[in-house]
């Protein structure tokens, strides 16, 4: 048996055991909805069942280590496994972890953007993005050190900002606000996040996104469940590919504009999928976190180039911008 099997084995135990010794309160199971996607067959609903109520949002008067209390505790859900979820009369089950996708036929009529989803007593609202007819392309962005400033690179300085900050104090860089309202063109091309940060960070991610002015839209968050095979599912080159793979597939007919930074080698994921889906990648946009990209994410760029992909490697956004306007505008 492997260390990794082991550690995970004995991960899930403990989590077991805490669940027993210490139940998570039960004020009645709800549902938090994730904003779902449209593919050319379906509208794809996702959430998660839970069973104990969200802490209350953060909020600029209370202290750092209010914060910090706050975050740990989106952390210590009572996540409901196996639970019966139902949308016009599709329907799916929770996992382990209370996640659940559920795909409706594509001619689904939307009421405000929307479908209603229940379970059991429980109900709520799960939002879909449907790209306009005349989209142009599709925009995945990471977000950790590409919109926001977190230094994903450093984990210590990333596990400091994610878990001491609240929506108005993250440093959200202005000009990728920019970058994203000129792509997204009024809501005209159809834009999607791809993060290794927890599911459990999904509200605060759109607090802040949505206190900074970014387009609000799908999310692809990382699972970081304990079972007993693994202790956080699929690593962040996993995680990122699997996503786009899965938007390439839901949008076949839309060019790629892919954007990341120099500091988790999202240039070699993204080159990986400009080899694996030949044409598809439009444009690859780099933010550097740090002076100057590391010798392998130089060479994933030259792969990028040499596959005639253009990319844009930059401490800003602005050279990017000018080049998008010119080119599509």
């Amino acid at each position: 048996m492997s260390l990794k099997l082991w550690l995970a084995r004995r991960a899930v135990t403990l989590e077991r055991a805490i669940d027993r010794v210490f139940p998570g309160p039960t004020v009645g199971t709800y549902i938090e909805p994730y904003m779902g996607y449209a593919t050319s067959e379906h509208l794809i609903l996702r959430g998660r069942v839970l069973g104990s109520a969200r802490p209350r949002k953060p909020d600029t008067s209370i202290s750092r280590r209010a914060n910090v209390r706050s975050m740990l505790r989106t952390f210590l859900t009572d996540e409901v496994a196996d639970a019966e979820v139902v949308a016009r009369g599709v329907t799916a089950r929770t996992d382990e972890e209370g996640y659940f996708t559920l795909p409706l036929p594509r001619d689904t009529a939307l009421s405000d953007g929307g479908v209603t989803v229940s379970s059991g007593h429980a109900t709520a609202r799960c939002r879909i993005a449907v790209p306009d007819p005349d989209a142009r392309f599709m925009v995945v962005s990471d977000v950790d050190d590409t919109m926001m400033k977190t230094g994903a690179y450093s984990l210590i300085k990333n596990l400091w900002t994610s878990f001491t900050g609240h929506p108005t104090t993250r440093h959200v860089f202005p000009d990728a606000v920019e970058m994203m309202e000129v792509l997204h063109d009024g809501g005209r091309n159809p834009v999607y996040y791809v993060s290794s940060s927890p599911w459990n960070f999904y509200p605060f991610l759109r607090a802040v996104f949505q206190f900074h002015g970014l387009p609000d839209a799908p999310m692809f968050l990382r699972d970081y469940g304990i079972s007993e095979t693994q202790l956080i599912a699929g690593s962040h080159g996993n995680h990122k590919g699997s996503a786009i793979d899965t938007l390439a597939a839901a949008h076949p007919d839309l060019p790629m504009i892919l954007i990341g930074d120099t500091g988790q080698h999202d240039a070699k994921v993204y080159a990986d999928a400009a080899e694996r889906m030949p044409g598809r990648v439009a444009h690859v946009i780099l933010h550097e976190p740090r002076s100057g990209a590391a010798r392998s994410d130089q060479e994933d760029v030259d792969r990028l180039v040499a596959l005639g992909v253009p990319v844009y490697v930059s401490e800003t956004y602005e050279k990017a911008i000018g080049a998008m306007r010119k080119i599509y505008f």
